[in-house]
């Protein structure tokens, strides 16, 4: 519940920027300030790994809605769902400590698109995750091209980086 807040913010002041003509190509970044608040800590007192995909949330709607999606998302009833995410902690993030949380598309194959979250503070970067999400609506998958049309963006992907190929869409194995 204590992420309400963020999402309001994070909403409104997306909403007003897409508004004012502030909107953002579908292949740019978009970039979030945060600070570490006391409810974001784990018992070590550094934000717990939970929040680093909680805010990442908040970089994803952002995203999405400064690259104009979100009447899109609204008219069609798409979902936004994550298929798998890969991330590699840097630096810890320490109480009161702000840091910016960078979103952008990296990349999309006929199912999924990628997308790449930076969490970068004055020191360098504390985590680096990439997701694989997709739209969902009645029962199938929407396509990246279908997503891309929403917004008028005509281009293709570009090339998808080897680490995201070598983990996209491989089966976990249990292990014993």
């Amino acid at each position: 519940m204590n992420l309400i807040f963020r999402l309001i913010a994070v909403t409104v002041m997306a909403v007003v920027a897409a508004m004012r003509g502030r909107r953002i190509g579908f292949l740019d970044a978009a970039s979030l300030r945060f600070r570490v608040w006391p409810t974001d800590l784990d018992v070590n007192l550094h934000m717990t790994n939970a929040r680093y995909f909680s805010l990442m949330d908040l970089g994803r709607t952002d995203l999405m809605v400064r690259v104009g999606l979100g009447r899109a998302i609204l008219r069609n009833r798409w979902q936004p769902v994550l298929g798998a995410a890969n991330i590699r902690f840097r630096r810890s993030l320490k109480p009161f400590q702000s840091f910016t949380l960078v979103s952008r598309v990296l990349c999309w194959d006929d199912k999924y698109i990628f997308i790449e979250h930076r969490m970068e503070t004055a020191s360098g970067t504390a985590a680096l995750a990439v997701v694989q999400g997709a739209f969902v609506a009645r029962g199938r998958v929407v396509p990246p091209s279908e997503v891309l049309a929403a917004v008028g963006a005509a281009c293709d992907s570009p090339p998808m980086p080897d680490s995201v190929a070598a983990w996209r869409g491989k089966p976990l194995t249990a292990v014993a």
